[in-house]
């Protein structure tokens, strides 16, 4: 199974990306993940990307889809997988099926984790990471609805949306996305 999770930060994609991704068998594969440990490591990547994601703004769509390129390449990415926190646009949406279509391979479903604006920031201040900042974090909700909801408009013309409230008890989203799915 091919999933992608929607979300503002604090929505509730990491715990829901785990739980999936355990249950189903699929590597959890966090845009934010993978940016944080090439800045940790001081990669080329990271030391070009350090300054973009600490203010809270979107790496260049370039250097993503290069980064999802490699990473959905690898073994354990061929039977399956979970993205969270790509795409974030729907350019990247759309490159991405371009990649998928060279991978053969496809979107089964994305879904939104739909979270009042309010609950993402009280969320995310709750974290511990070095981008959830107050400025940061609502530079990155801006960036959402600037960007990223246009989509819901994407997945749901191709009929591979679903919405789900976010702004509930973990097992019940995670009882929501399982029924719709089917497991």
């Amino acid at each position: 199974m091919r999933l992608i999770l929607l979300g503002g930060p604090g929505a509730g994609k990491g715990t829901q990306a785990k739980r999936l991704s355990q249950s189903l068998a699929i590597p959890w594969i966090s845009s934010g993940d993978l940016l944080h440990g090439a800045i940790a490591a001081q990669t080329e990547l990271g030391k070009a990307v350090q300054a973009t994601v600490e203010k809270g703004e979107f790496v260049k769509d370039e250097t993503m889809i290069a980064l999802m390129r490699d990473r959905l390449s690898q073994n354990d990415a061929q039977k399956g997988w979970l993205l969270d926190g790509y795409p974030r646009t729907a350019f990247q949406a759309e490159e991405l099926d371009f990649l998928l279509d060279e991978i053969q391979q496809q979107v089964d479903q994305a879904i939104w984790l739909d979270v009042p604006k309010e609950i993402l920031m009280e969320r995310s201040l709750g974290r511990s990471r070095s981008d959830d900042n107050p400025e940061a974090l609502q530079r990155r909700i801006e960036l959402l609805y600037e960007r990223t909801l246009t989509m819901l408009d994407y997945y749901g013309y191709r009929q591979k949306l679903l919405k789900v409230n976010g702004n509930q008890p973990p097992e019940v989203v995670e009882a929501a996305i399982r029924e719709h799915l089917g497991l």
